[in-house]
């Protein structure tokens, strides 16, 4: 990829309409700017805190609908994947196949990933240094496929906070990835007693114009119209109506940085 990239969506795909409608939008928000989009939706939440917490509506029929966003819209699509079987089903479906930051060491997970041939994006883990992700980014390498990208998503700070360390995303493009800043994990409170991550979404825009001035070659947000409503990570997502403004800024701030 060498244009600037928002991978953007609703956390998970939690029917059949929203992800079109966010979709849309967020397409005409980057066609306007000039940026690639790859919609983005978790087809299955595997790894929430609660056993009551939603997990999705059903593998095949979400997969079916993050094909069709992909065809409506004419963009690439990516979704996670928690065990290295998931990879070839996911694979039939989308165009990139995301590995969560918990996850991102998981070596037969990477390789699974990595062997479908498509682009992989590898989250770097809330505990470790950006210089470690050369091991996971290796792993893919190693199996030919060179679509691999890095996101930064902050660093555990105590039990219930992140930190953004602001010479990561320099770090990270050090290791020769396409290096991308997840502005809306990034600014979560992990670790609630209450068994819910919990967010300061007002610091979503701090965290990209941050990282669009030292490098970033993209952004990953999820968003919602209606975060509140949201049936997965409602305290982190960015409402929908305030990325045109962000990203607005954010491009601007690059033309700047390339004049």
């Amino acid at each position: 990829m060498n244009k600037f990239t928002l991978i953007a969506g609703p956390c998970a795909i939690e029917d059949d309409k929203m992800p079109f409608i966010i979709g849309r939008e967020v397409k005409r928000i980057c066609d306007d700017l000039g940026i690639n989009y790859i919609f983005k939706g978790s087809y299955r939440k595997a790894n929430r805190s609660r056993l009551d917490s939603f997990t999705g509506i059903g593998d095949e029929k979400a997969l079916k609908i993050l094909k069709a966003v992909g065809e409506e819209l004419g963009v690439e699509t990516i979704t996670d994947i928690h065990e290295s079987h998931e990879a070839e089903m996911v694979a039939q479906y989308v165009d990139n196949i995301q590995i969560p930051a918990f996850l991102c060491r998981q070596t037969e997970l990477l390789l699974a990933a990595a062997k479908t041939g498509k682009g992989v994006n590898i989250k770097k883990g809330q505990f470790l240094s950006p210089e470690a992700m050369q091991f996971p980014l290796e792993k893919v390498r190693s199996t030919g496929n060179e679509k691999v990208w890095l996101t930064e998503r902050g660093n555990s700070f105590g039990y219930t906070d992140l930190i953004v360390d602001a010479t990561s995303i320099s770090r990270l493009k050090a290791l020769g990835a396409f290096t991308i800043m997840d502005c809306t994990h990034a600014v979560q409170k992990p670790n609630r007693t209450e068994g819910v991550t919990g967010g300061d979404p007002s610091m979503i825009e701090t965290v990209a114009l941050s990282a669009i001035a030292t490098g970033a070659d993209g952004f990953f947000m999820e968003t919602h119209p209606d975060p509140k409503t949201a049936k997965s990570d409602p305290h982190t997502m960015l409402q929908l109506d305030k990325l045109e403004g962000i990203l607005t800024k954010a491009m601007n701030i690059r033309k700047a940085l390339h004049a």
